[in-house]
């Protein structure tokens, strides 16, 4: 009966059998009169809504702009993720207002709202661009490190603002200031973007990625305008000199930055990097445990990705074939390990690992749990022998299979590894 109650479907007698199909579907408290058209469209009308005032506002809130089927569509860390981004939103609109201001003042112009909204297009335009083509031949860095490409962007973003907001103290040096200002913003647009798809995918759970993408430029829509409204609002009151924006840019900027560092601490990537390779690894060996995407995301380092994990064999990835090995140790590597799509060198600080063009994933894990295993039997030698490497092989392919199962029940994705801009190798 609760199912019945929840959802109601009968047919309409008022229609006679020649006439239109329609029927009436009653969901939470909403009655729907559903009908097929003659040319087999389908009309839906609402025809009682016993919801209270406030509860429609809410809900069409929420299916405005969250995601259908929220909180349960999403994963963990997506509504802390959201809050700081519309903070962010209200911080980066308000500070643009400010330094597009400061550009029409520094211009010898009179900075009205209205020149600053049609200044700050013309602008973007020339270095800005500039930086876009610069940025975008660092889409493989992106790829594998969306976090801290997301934070560096927002600095970025940050320091060209700020460029445009000091330029009335130097107008001799305007269009130097404005170029190079926009020419940072340029990076930062390319940055944002380019990581905003990677960031999305880690909360998609139900394969719900265009939703969460919609309903995200709905969240930032929004609060843009708040921001611009507050930008607006300093501008005509405390920030009108150039000394109150000496005080409020800075200010608009840092909880700006700490908006996004907040939301790339509350995102679950779930594809594999050297950093959340080298973590899960450590966490396997050290204590068994294999941990999520969520259980990592605070662990993450954003500004410095590339540190060693001793636990993990303290294995570094990415430097060239013919730069961390000899070719006799080569040979020797390809006869002990023939199947395999790595090569390990250990050097007296870390282990190098290099991975053929084709290697997934799941190749990477093998060869960092050989590399972890290893630096757990050799002892204080620098040198593993190749009884040592047999043996942190033979305990690899012992838990392999199941580490891996357990990997992807956890949501990771082991199909690819997302190296950056490390070199590969083929035969």
């Amino acid at each position: 009966m609760d199912f019945l109650n929840k959802f109601n479907v009968r047919k309409d007698t008022e229609k006679s059998p020649s006439g239109p199909v329609s029927w009436i579907e009653i969901s939470e408290s909403v009655s729907r009169r559903c009908q097929f058209q003659p040319d087999g469209q389908l009309s839906v009308k609402i025809i009682d809504d016993s919801r209270p005032a406030i509860q429609r506002v809410v809900d069409s809130f929420l299916s405005t702009f969250f995601p259908s089927g929220y909180p349960y569509s999403v994963n963990e860390g997506y509504l802390r993720y959201t809050q700081f981004r519309a903070l962010q939103h209200v911080t980066s609109a308000a500070l643009s207002v400010l330094s597009t201001q400061s550009l029409l003042f520094a211009a010898g112009l009179r900075p009205t709202a209205a020149q600053a909204t049609v200044v700050s297009w013309v602008l973007k335009d020339g270095m800005q661009h500039v930086g876009k083509l610069i940025c975008s031949n660092l889409g493989t860095r992106m790829d594998s490190e969306p976090k801290r490409w997301r934070v560096i962007a927002d600095v970025l973003y940050d320091f060209g603002a700020g460029l445009e907001v000091i330029s009335p103290l130097c107008p001799h040096l305007f269009l130097q200031m404005a170029g190079l200002g926009n020419f940072a913003k340029g990076m930062a647009v390319v940055a944002a973007r380019a990581t905003r798809l990677p960031i999305y995918s880690s909360f998609a759970k139900e394969g719900n990625l265009s939703d969460l993408f919609a309903k995200g430029e709905a969240i930032s829509t929004l609060f843009n305008v708040v921001g611009i409204g507050a930008g607006l609002q300093l501008a005509s009151t405390i920030c009108s000199s150039i000394q109150g924006k000496l005080v409020a840019a800075p200010l608009l900027s840092i909880v700006h930055v700490y908006c996004v560092v907040e939301q790339m601490r509350a995102t679950p990537i779930n594809t594999l990097n050297p950093q959340r390779t080298a973590m899960i690894v450590a966490d396997f060996v050290k204590s068994g445990r294999i941990p999520s995407p969520a259980d990592l995301r605070y662990h993450e380092d954003l500004v410095f990705p590339g540190r060693l994990i001793e636990d993990a064999g303290s294995v570094k990835v990415g430097r060239a074939l013919h730069e961390v090995i000899k070719p006799s140790k080569l040979v020797e590597m390809k006869q002990m390990f023939p199947e395999e799509k790595f090569v390990l060198n250990q050097t007296h600080k870390w282990v190098d690992m290099v991975l053929e063009h084709d290697a997934s994933g799941e190749d990477a894990l093998r060869g960092w749990l050989v590399a972890a295993y290893t630096a757990n039997i050799k002892g204080p030698s620098h040198e593993p022998t190749a009884s040592v490497l047999l043996e942190a092989y033979e305990k690899m392919n012992d838990v392999f299979t199941p580490f891996v199962s357990e990997l992807q029940a956890k949501g990771w994705h082991t199909d690819r590894f997302l190296d950056g801009v490390g070199t590969r190798f083929a035969w």
